[in-house]
């Protein structure tokens, strides 16, 4: 029961939805007015003030999209719902995106889920959106590492994410590249029903379309070359879970034929197979490309791309929500090393650059920052060359030429301890992708080098960090592998290149 007497209007032109709500939600003792047209609804929202509304998207003489805005208009603080059959969920999204609170579809199949939806509606539009700073989805947000930050575009965006992420509908996340897309899906799986299923995410553009079939769909024994034994895919594996398909433009036309079965039918066949599986899979699929420019370009199916395209989630570059790289930049420096702080020109400089590499570019630039910072605050000379906006002027001095000794040149670093503790994810970087650490150390450092044919002793520098790292983790390779940033192969080599045992 409520303390406080809620008003609701009802709008439906069903006679028999607007007396069955009246009675339902009187007897929890709210105040119920219904309507079944548009000048009912017009006169009801002049007589009165109300807390929710529950509008039906299709009316004979409007639409809900049209009263949406209208009960806004009259009442700001008004929590609209969206009733809506499963044809028109398109549209019921599109009505979130202008500010309804919710949809929900008939016939109604929970009728105490549409007694919690009102009272969580009334009480939200009582609080007002963010009182208090917080939000729902606040805490999903932080257990998946989703950095929201103040701008209104993204708080949005999460706030209708959060929405639908219990619906069981497929979700289209649009974004730059290095924007979070990813993260994004983990935040929906994380929200829905399937949180405690699992959540498998697989780029599209990284393995050849053969490769990409059978680990999709998996393959019978002996169905190809190497298959010697039977496999199953991911769309097997997660069944009840959530998949999410990153860079899906990049899907070749036998894969795309394929996911279009999967999503019609809910069946698919293991490559070399001859019986289909049934899975129940949540997709969410990403692509850093406009994927309806790509099917006017005949390059992506018109009809999986509707599929796809229930719900369309544009994600904002990092430059287009500048008022959130000082909080985006202290969380990602305190990730790796929860003792630096940033100076306020480093803040000026972040918040003045560009970033076309958007949030994986922020990452990366404040990992090698927080690499060359040996106190405890990361300066401007401690961007190097990575952001054209960082000028050299006075604080901004380099910290001095590259000495000529492996030794040296460890100690102009702040020692191995120092490397191995700030550096972890930049070596893998250093240690594993690269033998020529001397093209790195000048990259990383910004300059070049004062004489290119003399070479500099630095694989005595990869050797302490390596060292150090074993030692602190007494010789244990897996826990060094993971405090270097590094494969436990990669640390073999380089112990059995340096004789390190």
């Amino acid at each position: 029961m409520v303390t406080e007497v809620t008003r609701v209007l009802i709008v439906d032109d069903e006679a028999d939805v607007c007396n069955f709500l009246r009675r339902l939600l009187s007897r929890k003792g709210y105040a119920v007015t219904t309507a079944t047209n548009e000048a009912e609804t017009l006169t009801a929202l002049h007589g009165a003030a109300y807390q929710v509304a529950m509008v039906d998207l299709k009316l004979p003489d409007t639409d809900g999209l049209t009263l949406l805005r209208q009960i806004k208009a009259h009442h700001p603080a008004c929590e609209v719902i969206i009733m809506t059959g499963f044809s028109t969920i398109k549209t019921a999204v599109s009505a979130m995106q202008m500010g309804a609170y919710e949809y929900v579809e008939k016939p109604f199949d929970d009728i105490a889920e549409i007694e919690v939806l009102i009272h969580k509606a009334a009480r939200h539009g009582s609080l007002g959106a963010g009182a208090g700073g917080d939000e729902e989805w606040a805490d999903v947000a932080r257990a998946v590492g989703l950095q929201v930050g103040r701008s209104q575009a993204m708080r949005r965006l999460v706030s209708l994410a959060y929405k639908i992420a219990n619906k069981n509908i497929n979700v289209l996340i649009q974004g730059k590249t290095g924007s979070g897309k990813e993260v994004l899906a983990r935040f929906i799986h994380a929200a829905s029903s399937r949180a405690d299923q699992a959540f498998f995410p697989i780029n599209c553009a990284a393995l050849p379309e053969n490769m990409l079939e059978s680990e999709l769909f998996g393959h019978e024994r002996g169905s190809f070359t190497g298959a010697g034994s039977l496999r199953r895919g991911i769309f097997e594996l997660a069944h009840r879970g959530t998949l999410f398909l990153d860079e899906i433009g990049d899907a070749g036309p036998a894969i795309q034929v394929k996911l279009l079965r999967v999503l019609e039918t809910g069946e698919f066949m293991r490559v070399g197979g001859e019986k289909p599986i049934r899975g129940n899979v949540r997709l969410i699929s990403a692509s850093n490309v406009d994927l309806w420019e790509a099917v006017g370009k005949k390059t992506f199916r018109e009809d999986l791309y509707y599929r796809l395209n229930v719900v369309r989630l544009e994600l904002p570059s990092l430059a287009e929500r500048r008022e959130d790289i000082p909080a985006l930049a202290e969380y990602f420096v305190r990730q790796n090393n929860p003792d630096l702080t940033l100076a306020p020109a480093v803040v000026s400089l972040l918040q003045e650059h560009s970033w076309p590499g958007n949030i994986r570019e922020l990452v990366n630039v404040l990992r090698r920052a927080a690499a060359l910072c040996s106190g405890p605050t990361i300066l401007p000379k401690h961007l190097g060359h990575f952001l054209p906006a960082a000028d050299p002027g006075e604080g901004a001095a380099h910290p001095g030429p590259l000495p000529a000794s492996g030794a040296n040149i460890l100690a102009w670093l702040g020692g191995a301890e120092e490397l191995g503790r700030r550096s972890r994810q930049d070596l893998e970087q250093l240690l594993g992708q690269v033998e020529d650490l001397t093209g790195i150390l000048y990259q990383l450092t910004g300059r070049s080098p004062a004489s290119p044919n003399t070479p500099l002793d630095l694989h005595a520098t990869e050797r302490d960090a390596v060292r150090a790292a074993l030692e602190r983790n007494h010789w244990n390779v897996s826990a060094a592998a993971r405090q270097l940033g590094i494969g436990r192969n990669t640390l073999h080599r380089k112990i059995n290149k340096y004789g390190l045992r």
